[in-house]
């Protein structure tokens, strides 16, 4: 039997999309078709909106948080084509790449298990699938599957 441990008012105005849990199941991030990201703190049942995070400009589909070992990183995607990684520094969160190079919605997102790097994919309705790789020199490198 399941049962219901706590709920989370998430303060969104319209439909939710995707809500997901960090490592250490301690922050939990959501996004909406009201276009916003909100990340919230998780503790003891009780919930507190750390952040609200609006760039995109059009319902955000789903949301991935990466591996602890790199910080406190977060990537959304949406309907807008874009792919957007944000960063946690002490109590702001700021975006710190957006990738915008398909030319339909940005529907899925996953981060690469922490073994093989910083990097992450992302899946279009234009029939692409995008891997973004962060470099030594500190760029993000992007290489476009098409027809993947």
């Amino acid at each position: 039997m399941v049962s219901i441990v706590s709920e989370v008012e998430t303060g969104h105005e319209d439909m939710i999309h995707d809500a997901q849990m960090d490592y250490y199941g301690t922050r939990l991030a959501t996004c909406s078709s009201d276009r916003t990201v909100r990340v919230f703190e998780v503790r003891e049942g009780e919930q507190s909106l750390v952040a609200s995070l609006r760039e995109h400009d059009g319902p955000v589909w789903q949301v991935a948080w990466a591996h602890p070992m790199y910080g406190r990183l977060l990537a959304s995607c949406g309907y807008d084509r874009k792919l957007i990684i944000w960063q946690e520094d002490q109590t702001t969160w700021r975006s710190i790449h957006t990738y915008t190079q398909h030319t339909s919605s940005i529907n899925s997102v996953c981060w690469a298990p922490h073994e093989h790097g910083l990097m992450l994919a992302c899946a279009s309705s234009d029939g692409s699938v995008s891997i973004l790789t962060y470099t030594a020199a500190h760029t993000w490198d992007a290489t476009k599957i098409n027809n993947a």
